[in-house]
């Protein structure tokens, strides 16, 4: 039986550039992956974009409408699938990866954020966390030298801890910063006036 697996972590810990080996290998082995991204995403457009500069073309842009099983009945044969930015994932479309994984033999593997800027989970990250036959955690650091679990999200350079889950990093003057538990308090304090 294939699995389903969820690599997440907090913000530049090297999930897409991930993906995209995990995608180089099961083509070096004349293995045909398929590269998901959730259209919310809109950073790319119809590319992943890895902070190391690697870029690559989806295969699919799922809308929140769509289900696996129309995306898949464009691509048939598919060794593995693969899912960048799974966060912004329906709880309906983890379960139907789920499912594709266990009942249609086929590896799923999902790269995603945990938490948002505010430290809540995001709907469809949290049913992956909840279905996933593995966890793997991918680590990255704060500025401060110790483990990042959080995102912090800045406007014009500044933290802020208020406003809508999503805000695209790239867009307007949205930036993102992988803060530990520490430094994520300080900011957040900082901003609220503490």
């Amino acid at each position: 039986m294939a699995k389903l697996y969820f690599r997440y972590s907090a913000m530049n810990s090297g999930k897409t550039t991930s993906l995209l080996q995990v995608a180089f290998n099961y083509e070096e082995r004349g293995m045909r992956p398929i590269i998901i991204k959730p259209s919310i995403d809109t950073k790319g457009d119809q590319h992943i974009l890895s902070r190391l500069g690697l870029k690559r073309r989806v295969d699919a842009l799922l809308t929140p409408r769509q289900t696996i099983a129309a995306v898949m009945k464009k691509h048939p044969g598919c060794h593995c699938i693969l899912i960048d930015e799974a966060q912004f994932l329906t709880v309906a479309q983890a379960n139907e990866l789920f499912w594709y994984a266990t009942h249609k033999n086929v590896p799923v593997i999902a790269y995603g954020l945990r938490t948002d800027f505010q430290t809540q989970g995001f709907p469809g990250a949290t049913r992956l966390l909840q279905l996933a036959h593995e966890l793997q955690e991918l680590k990255t650091i704060c500025r401060c030298g110790k483990k990042a679990l959080f995102n912090g999200r800045k406007i014009n350079g500044q933290f802020t801890f208020e406003g809508d889950q999503v805000a695209i990093d790239g867009e307007a003057a949205v930036e993102y910063e992988s803060l530990c538990a520490n430094c994520y308090h300080q900011f957040r304090a900082a901003a609220a006036g503490a």
